[in-house]
């Protein structure tokens, strides 16, 4: 690694900030919708579990361009797909946290809350790799089964639970 903080290297971080912001941005609008509904793992908690996805995936990708910097003509194996799967064995025992069982109504509650916190990730990671397009859309379909389904659920007669 250079000992010495170069301008593109100022670049490269101002842009990991903005995108940030951005994964911020997208995963409040998951957490507002879960904190509107009551539920434990809300807007804060969302934000974070996204931001942290996108910053773990940005600094692996770092961590790739400083090695093959060091290593030059050498052979540099690197599996991203692992940064990914650490993530996610990460926010499932976080997702697991807001389970819980009722007994006396023999319910399940915090299921939704616990997927919706998974499902951030990947707007995290898309945001990381600069798929913002996707990450938005991904945003928008979260909402849709969040908001939309839950609505679907009541008028049909479904299984709509207070938190499933």
């Amino acid at each position: 690694m250079p000992s010495e903080f170069t301008s593109a290297e100022m670049w490269r971080d101002l842009q990991i900030l903005g995108q940030a912001l951005v994964a911020l941005l997208l995963g409040g609008i998951i957490g507002w919708e879960r904190e509107s509904q009551g539920k434990w793992a809300g807007f804060r908690t969302h934000m974070l579990v996204c931001f942290a996805s996108m910053m773990l995936v940005a600094i692996g990708r770092l961590l790739i361009i400083d090695s093959q910097a060091l290593l030059e003509n050498e052979t540099l194996r690197v599996d991203p797909v692992r940064i990914i799967e650490a993530i996610v064995a990460g926010v499932s025992f976080l997702g697991a946290g807001t389970i819980f069982r009722d007994r006396e109504n023999n319910m399940m509650h915090g299921l939704t809350t616990a997927a919706s916190l998974l499902a951030v990730v990947p707007i995290g990671v898309a945001v990381a790799i600069h798929r913002y397009v996707l990450a938005l859309g991904v945003t928008v379909l979260i909402l849709f089964v969040l908001r939309g389904m839950q609505q679907v659920e009541k008028r049909w007669g479904g299984k709509a639970t207070p938190e499933q």
